[in-house]
């Protein structure tokens, strides 16, 4: 199994709302119930820097790209971020209960 990483500092005056879209999201997914999406959002103890997870399967196409509310999340956050975000692909080699 493969994991999409974003990595995200935002702007202080922005965390609160992109919490709010970001719970949208969730809310939105828990309605739809795809199901071959598995994603989670937190923020580090610093308070601006947003961690995204997305499980993808090799060679997946990213399973949110036309979920509606996670594209008007994403143009959201093209005006909150403090710095560009990074985005890294990994491979899980272990988990226990977490994927």
């Amino acid at each position: 199994m493969n994991l999409l990483m974003v990595r995200a500092k935002l702007k202080e005056e922005n965390v609160a709302e992109a919490k709010a879209e970001t719970e949208k999201v969730i809310k939105a997914l828990e309605q739809a119930r795809p199901a071959d999406v598995r994603y989670a959002s937190s923020v580090l103890n610093d308070g601006v820097t947003f961690i995204a997870l997305l499980e993808m399967e090799q060679g997946q196409e990213h399973p949110l790209r036309t979920f509606p509310a996670y594209v008007e999340l994403i143009e959201k956050l093209k005006g909150w971020y403090a710095e560009p975000p990074t985005v890294e692909y990994m491979t899980t080699i272990g988990s226990y209960q977490l994927f």
